[in-house]
């Protein structure tokens, strides 16, 4: 992974072997930014996507194991109640099934990337969006009150 910040953005490139996720945070950690969105798009082997359930109020997990184009990266981090940064991310993949192009899409839970991933980091500027946990669901969803 390299990345640079070019005016207030930063732009990260992954490596094969790299974590989407993961990384994305590891930049915000290193670079102290609290909150932030970002987009991207990449190739990667594997991702796990998950989808809530409300009436089992619970997350359905797929696991994509293969030759994935990540197509559309988006999502954002914010600073939970407790002090430490969250994620929320959605990715869409397009792949070769067995019965041909199939795609995969919702949260991203995890992906590791094949070739490449290309990431710009847009921080907030001029504030934080803080984040507060949804017990409903288990996840942090944005707060504004202050």
């Amino acid at each position: 992974m390299d990345y640079r910040k070019l005016g207030s953005n930063y732009y990260i490139r992954m490596d094969k072997g790299d974590e989407v996720v993961a990384t994305i945070l590891d930049v915000c950690r290193r670079e102290g930014i609290r909150s932030a969105t970002f987009s991207g798009i990449g190739g990667c082997s594997s991702a796990e996507i998950q989808v809530f359930r409300p009436e089992q109020g619970e997350f359905e997990t797929e696991r994509v194991v293969g030759l994935l184009e990540l197509v559309s990266l988006t999502g954002n981090v914010i600073l939970r109640d407790d002090g430490e940064l969250s994620h929320h991310v959605h990715a869409l993949f397009a792949y070769q099934g067995a019965d041909g192009q199939r795609i995969a899409a919702g949260h991203l839970k995890s992906s590791t990337v094949l070739y490449t991933a290309e990431i710009e980091l847009r921080p907030v500027e001029d504030g934080v969006i803080d984040a507060e946990l949804n017990r409903e669901t288990g996840t942090y969803f944005w707060s504004f009150e202050v």
